[in-house]
């Protein structure tokens, strides 16, 4: 197989010592030692340079039979921990498939999609928004298991927050609007759920395949209501005057409650907020839009 040297995107080490802080220096640190220890464990040979977003470094390869796959390194917390969890439990129904994993460091051996072809690329954003409401249908249909995080913990930590974030926010307008939304989680929280969530489920994290046409990829799931699951797919190609009708196909694809989906979807519009005002940003724009169209359409 020979030596494997893997030479460490720029974006991706400027992501994680922004964002990961000193775990991200390390996995930054450790990447290559890391993927030659798992290429020869799982006797993989490299097929074509490394990807990558923020958090996680994807490297094509090819099984000892030839197969095709993905390797992909991340930094193992809270979030990316689920992740193999998830894709166990839905065994390539609607998601990508799982072939292996180290529980130790997070690093997960995939299926390979064609990372060419993500939702994204799709004129109609219409018919997007469907695929993803009908991935979404499968995915969130049944319980996660036990010692998945749980929205409901979620949502409890984001009200705890929620009356100091609300003295750093200037604007009359927009504190009354993310307050607002406090109010609808404070409404649902009571009864936050249990379905395995995706909690990512945007354009970018669907790619096209040869089994399926379209497939999930990169979960951070949560146990909780599948109306939390709406609000990539509303704001992904944000159009104000697509909201509406974005939410009312994906809750009638999914079978959801309407206003038991707009208050978690608010809840969406909350948490993103109240990251916004912990980093000392100005609120989204688009997100505060999102939520007056919802908020409009009540009734």
């Amino acid at each position: 197989m020979g030596v494997i040297d893997i030479r460490v995107p720029d974006g991706l080490v400027a992501a994680q010592h922004l964002y990961a802080g000193e775990a991200g220096r390390a996995f930054i640190a450790g990447l290559p030692a890391r993927v030659r220890e798992f290429t020869e464990r799982w006797d993989l040979t490299p097929d074509g340079g490394p990807m990558h977003g923020q958090a996680a470094l994807v490297l094509p390869v090819l099984r000892g039979d030839g197969t095709p796959a993905v390797v992909k390194f991340q930094v193992l917390d809270e979030e990316t921990e689920g992740e193999p969890v998830a894709l166990r439990m839905w065994g390539g129904d609607g998601a990508v498939r799982l072939l292996d994993h180290d529980a130790a460091t997070g690093t997960m051996l995939l299926e390979r999609l064609d990372s060419r072809r993500m939702l994204s690329t799709m004129a109609d954003t219409r018919e997007a928004v469907l695929v993803i409401a009908r991935l979404l249908a499968r995915l969130t249909a049944g319980p996660a298991p036990e010692g998945m995080r749980r929205l409901a913990d979620i949502a409890a930590e984001m009200l705890d927050a929620l009356p100091d974030a609300l003295k750093a926010v200037p604007d009359p307008a927009e504190r009354a609007l993310v307050e607002r939304c406090g109010g609808a989680v404070r409404e649902v929280m009571g009864e936050a759920g249990d379905r395995m969530l995706h909690w990512d489920l945007h354009f970018e994290n669907v790619l096209a395949s040869e089994r399926e046409p379209w497939l999930a990829i990169d979960p951070k799931p949560l146990a909780g209501d599948p109306g939390f699951d709406l609000w990539p797919a509303l704001n992904n190609a944000f159009a104000p005057e697509e909201v509406r009708w974005r939410f009312d196909a994906m809750t009638e694809v999914l079978g959801l409650d309407r206003e038991r989906a707009r208050a978690w979807t608010l809840g969406r519009v909350l948490q993103n907020a109240l990251w916004e005002i912990e980093d000392g940003r100005p609120l989204d724009a688009e997100d505060l839009e999102l939520a007056r169209r919802l908020i409009g359409g009540e009734g």
